[in-house]
């Protein structure tokens, strides 16, 4: 094992080059949270792909795999169909907005009022997929060096916030883009052939396994479902997605450079599910779905290799957990602090600062919040159906229905996001009614209180349309116009 932890401590120490280096380009605002809005094609691909393929996409997408076969992709594949939708339809004109929360925008939208509550909201969720993805950190130390939760959960995190506070986005979008060359190699170069290999072969594979792994709806469809409504919708308005959009420098590389992530994304589904479907082959009576990928790797992979399919796991891991801690202190700072204590005006460099603290207390919340947290899975799917429930209706309402208010608005998130939670406690927090109903009453409250109160002020919609079109004044974030002016 010697050679395998030289090159997971190699991986790790570069990731931590890399923020400091990153600290020297982050300058003012835009560098530390948004790269300076300037990212090309080719990184903001690699980078957008990275974020969302985390270790639920990797050893969650392998454990689905072995536990349903080819329809496993399902999860992975609605998460790439959610990009894809984001990218085609909505991504350029979000990247127009120049904003640097999902609140600021519904502020421009809605004539302000409308961001205090949904920044909340957004917090909870970027929290809590922060706090999933650095207890994974224990899972995959645990394979190498057989190491305490604990411990693991400490180190693994600890490095995602020095180098994400270090440097902000522009350390985050550097180690990105090594993540997802890592993963690429690791994943889809390595790991997916040899184990169709050690199988067998699919010839094999098909002979070994019952009919139903190799069906591509063999998971339901009441769950494919869930995972559209969930993760497909999530991908349109997670602050921790949009955070990246906003990095972007044009229209054009929003779009299409997010096409290619999402694309990449569906690619990546099936070669966790073949992967896990090849673990089940190989190991048909795992005591859980999850272990499928550490044992394959650990038991099927080459000395080095072995090495650089777990520094692949733990890229995947870092990806989502630094991409989430940032949107978690930017929300914290823009969207909640900075409404409690009142806008005032600062310094470029006291922002950077500002933000730069924020990202190493809430990076300090989130690792005592995972040391602390059992059910990871609960956690979670609490976040997605408050996001999606209390969210996705007064934000897609927004960018698509111009009589929607900012009455509605409110409405749709306070009604939504209390239907969910009463319906999690009658349900259970892992049924499916609460997202189902939750979503359907938030839009009922949204549509019916729009059209019940005055539309939004035409200087207001003028300014929308203003940012919209791409004619924003100054890069600066925008303030909210007040309904009436």
């Amino acid at each position: 094992m010697a050679v395998d932890y030289a090159v997971i401590v190699i991986y790790l120490a570069g990731m931590l080059a890399m923020g400091w280096w990153g600290m020297r380009r982050a300058r003012s605002k835009s560098d530390f949270l948004v790269a300076g809005r300037r990212l090309g094609p080719a990184m903001y691909s690699g980078t957008m792909a990275a974020i969302v393929l985390g270790g639920a996409s990797t050893i969650g997408g392998v454990g689905l795999g072995y536990q349903y076969g080819l329809s496993g992709a399902w999860m992975v594949f609605t998460i790439g169909l959610g990009l894809l939708a984001l990218s085609v339809f909505f991504s350029a004109r979000i990247a127009r907005l120049k904003v640097y929360t999902v609140s600021e925008m519904l502020d421009l939208r809605y004539g302000g009022r409308a961001g205090v509550i949904s920044g909340v909201v957004m917090w909870a969720y970027t929290l809590m997929l922060a706090v999933t993805s650095t207890i994974a950190y224990a899972t995959i130390f645990d394979v190498l060096f057989d190491m305490n939760r604990t411990l693991a959960i400490v180190i693994g995190g600890s490095i995602v916030v020095a180098y994400s506070t270090l440097g902000g986005m522009w350390s985050i979008t550097l180690t990105d883009m090594v993540q997802f060359v890592v993963k690429t190699i690791g994943v889809l170069l390595l790991l997916l052939p040899i184990a169709v290999v050690k199988a067998g072969g699919f010839a094999e594979m098909k002979a070994k396994l019952p009919t139903a792994y190799f069906d591509p709806l063999g998971i339901g469809g009441e769950t494919i479902f869930t995972y559209v409504l969930i993760y497909t919708f999530g991908m349109l308005i997670g602050q921790d997605i949009w955070q990246r959009v906003f990095t972007a420098r044009g229209d054009r590389t929003a779009k299409w450079g997010g096409t290619v992530a999402g694309t990449y994304c569906l690619v990546y589904a099936l070669a966790g599910a073949v992967i896990g479907t090849a673990a089940k082959v190989l190991y048909p009576k795992l005591g859980s779905p999850d272990d499928a990928f550490a044992t394959i790797v650990k038991d099927e992979l080459p000395v080095g290799v072995r090495g650089l399919v777990l520094a692949a796991a733990l890229a995947a891991v870092m990806s989502t957990s630094s991409g989430a801690l940032i949107a978690c202190a930017t929300v914290a700072n823009n969207d909640i602090w900075s409404r409690i204590r009142g806008k005032g005006r600062s310094g470029d460099h006291d922002e950077v600062r500002g933000n730069r603290v924020f990202i190493l207390i809430m990076g300090v919340g989130v690792i005592g919040t995972a040391i602390a947290l059992n059910n990871v899975v609960e956690a979670l799917t609490v976040a997605y159906n408050l996001l999606v429930g209390g969210l996705l209706v007064p934000i897609l309402g927004g960018l698509l229905w111009k009589r929607g208010t900012v009455q509605g608005a409110l409405a749709a998130v306070t009604v939504g996001g209390l239907a969910v939670i009463g319906l999690m406690a009658g349900y259970g927090i892992l049924a499916n009614e609460p997202v189902y109903y939750g979503l359907l009453s938030s839009l009922a409250a949204y549509v019916a209180v729009s059209l019940a109160t005055r539309p939004t002020d035409a200087a207001v919609l003028a300014n929308w349309r203003e940012r919209l079109a791409g004619r924003a004044a100054s890069e600066l974030v925008s303030e909210p116009v007040p309904a009436g002016q």
